[in-house]
């Protein structure tokens, strides 16, 4: 469904998406995203680490204990964070082999090629860096909801969302190991507040009873080391990091 529109009609989604954030259930999912990233960064070291994406909001980086936090963004370009760039997920303008982290918050599901991301979060990560992937399970009441109102073009439901399953192989054949997957949020998306209150137990009895059923999954992979070059000590080193526009090639071009 995304794959073939063109790069404004995907802006216009990314809006809309964000807006649809600022609705009782993308407040509830934003702030239970937020409580993953906060216990799963502080976790995670190194000198840089990029978010690919504003959807989130300008601060869900705030719990990493990396110094460095960059955002790559289309439309904010990173202004009210401490260092970023205007940029697209499959173009990130980033140098080769500098990146200890990179976040993808629904980034995924809601771009035309989510390979070539993938491709380019491989090349800009370093050997051993990490990549932490939000995404909405299709096999869960939010899936459904997407078969329901995914014609109607707005989002969330307009997007291609990921199985896990997917996820987990493409990561493993570019050479990512998985290391991490939670899963969150079981109620149906419903935009009433007092019943999405009555139904807050399912949060838990979800979790524990049915969680390949969530709403929306996080997943942690680690890029595998394949050199057997001896790896110089990492604080002996400078990486040119942000600035250098990497150049495209064949696997990167784009139609805009």
């Amino acid at each position: 469904m995304i794959a073939g529109l063109r790069r404004d009609q995907i802006n216009d989604i990314r809006q809309a998406l964000r807006c649809w954030y600022n609705r009782p259930v993308g407040q509830l999912l934003l702030r239970q995203e937020r409580e993953q990233l906060d216990g799963i960064l502080p976790t995670l070291f190194g000198y840089h680490i990029v978010q690919v994406g504003g959807l989130l909001g300008n601060d869900v980086l705030s719990s990493s204990r990396v110094s460095n936090k960059v955002l790559i963004d289309p439309d904010d370009g990173g202004k009210t964070l401490v260092s970023g760039a205007y940029g697209y997920p499959d173009a990130i303008p980033i140098a080769t082999d500098t990146v200890d982290v990179v976040v993808l918050p629904h980034i995924l599901e809601f771009e035309r090629d989510p390979h070539q991301i993938l491709r380019e979060v491989d090349r800009v990560l370093i050997a051993e860096g990490h990549v932490v992937v939000l995404g909405f399970n299709p096999w869960s009441l939010w899936g459904l909801w997407r078969l329901l109102f995914g014609r109607s073009g707005k989002a969330p439901w307009c997007g291609d969302f990921l199985s896990l399953t997917r996820t987990r192989d493409w990561m493993a054949l570019l050479g990512f190991d998985v290391v991490l997957v939670q899963s969150y949020f079981f109620r149906p998306p419903i935009q009433r507040r007092g019943i999405m209150s009555k139904l807050a137990f399912m949060e838990k009895l979800g979790a524990k009873l049915w969680p390949r059923l969530s709403g929306a999954y996080v997943l942690v992979a680690k890029k595998r080391v394949t050199t057997l070059t001896p790896l110089k000590p990492r604080w002996h080193t400078k990486r040119n990091f942000l600035g250098e526009l990497p150049r495209p090639t064949t696997r990167s071009g784009r139609n805009v």
